[in-house]
């Protein structure tokens, strides 16, 4: 069962995502929160796998509050669910640890996708802001020491491409086992602590060529 902590200053969103949430078998909502307040006070007692979140909240905004939780419990994953469209607000959100990045105008069908995809590790990055991020051209420093190696490359413009695990073991005929090692790698090299970091990383870096 996916546990899952809705935190919006809204009720009538959280009231909407609840009954989204409630129709699926494998999921359930065990908490609610307007800020960071209440989620700060909520955490040390309930053992949540996802929080959503919205980034416009009056207390602390939803990439201050990816960043807090994050800091404190790394292992919880994290969806922003946002209205804006904007560059900045996504590129901070995933900076700061988030796994998934969803409209809110996103079909029902996709937000339910998202929580059980990163649930699993996954990344989820709509495609109208992929199509963004793989127009950037910022170089951040690089170091030699951590290069990666062929495979790792190949591995690395598949998590690009938005493969699953399973769909780059396939393409490199190799193990879903050895891709896991090949991932955990990647992220030590290019010191990310996830899918959508390493993305994010590959594409600045120009790493992988821009689709």
């Amino acid at each position: 069962m996916i546990q899952i902590i809705l935190v919006d200053d809204h009720a009538i969103l959280r009231d909407g995502l609840k009954t989204l949430i409630g129709q699926e078998s494998d999921m359930k909502v065990i908490g609610e929160a307007t800020g960071h307040s209440q989620l700060m006070e909520m955490l040390p007692q309930v053992n949540p796998n996802v929080i959503m979140m919205d980034i416009n909240m009056s207390e602390m905004n939803g990439i201050e509050l990816t960043k807090w939780v994050k800091s404190n419990y790394p292992s919880i994953k994290i969806i922003v669910l946002t209205m804006y469209k904007n560059d900045e607000y996504f590129m901070a959100a995933i900076r700061e640890g988030a796994d998934g990045y969803l409209l809110k105008d996103s079909p029902s069908a996709d937000v339910i996708s998202a929580i059980r995809m990163v649930n699993n590790g996954e990344s989820v990055i709509p495609a109208v802001m992929t199509k963004k991020l793989l127009s950037l051209h910022q170089t951040e420093n690089k170091s030699e020491d951590n290069a990666l190696s062929p495979r790792e490359m190949e591995v690395l413009l598949g998590l690009v491409e938005g493969l699953s695990n399973k769909e780059i073991a396939d393409r490199l005929y190799i193990s879903d086992k050895t891709v896991k090692i090949h991932v955990s790698n990647i992220f030590k090299k290019l010191n990310v602590k996830s899918r959508s970091q390493a993305i994010i990383y590959a594409v600045q870096n120009q790493l992988v060529p821009l689709l």
